[in-house]
Parts: structure tokens; sequence; C-alpha cells
């Protein structure tokens, strides 16, 4: 399922333009990813938790090379599944 899918299905609920199911599934995840971009948090009952994690500097290795890389620390994406979630894959 991609992001066209979910938008069809929400046209389906509320019975929408297909236009306008897109902006809003569009809406949603351009506010997850503003709220990651602030470092912040977004939490969805029965979905989870989508948060940042901070990744802290490391020496890698080029395994095209064998050559040594510094890969510097940075923020990254991290989802929490809520236990309805993990409940409901079971």
């Amino acid at each position: 399922m991609n992001k066209q899918d979910i938008a069809e299905k929400v046209q389906g609920v509320l019975g929408t333009t297909k236009a306008d199911a897109e902006r809003a599934v569009e809406t949603v995840v351009e506010s997850i990813v503003g709220e990651l971009k602030k470092h912040g948090e977004v939490s969805i009952a029965g979905l989870g938790i989508f948060k940042t994690k901070k990744r802290a500097a490391r020496t890698a290795r080029n395994p095209r090379t064998g050559e040594t890389v510094q890969v510097p620390a940075m923020n990254v994406p991290k989802f929490q599944a809520a236990k309805a979630l993990k409940e409901a894959v079971k």
C-alpha cells in the first residue's frame, strides 16, 4: 500500500473528490515530517509514536575500497509501535 492507495481509501470514507483526499493525506504526512524536523514527537493513538533519535558520530568502512570513512552525528527518524498495533499484527 502506498500514499495513493491511502488517498483512495480516504476518498471512499469521506466521499470527497480525489484531489481533496490526496491533499488530506499529504497534509498529514507533511505535519508529521514538519514536527520531526523540529525534533518533536507525533503520537497517534492505536498506531504509535514517531520521534527522532540522535545517532552518534562513528567510523565506518567503504565496502568497495576498504577505506575508513568518518560518519558525522545525525538525527534519524524512529517509530515506536503502539501496543494495539502490535496486537493487531500478531
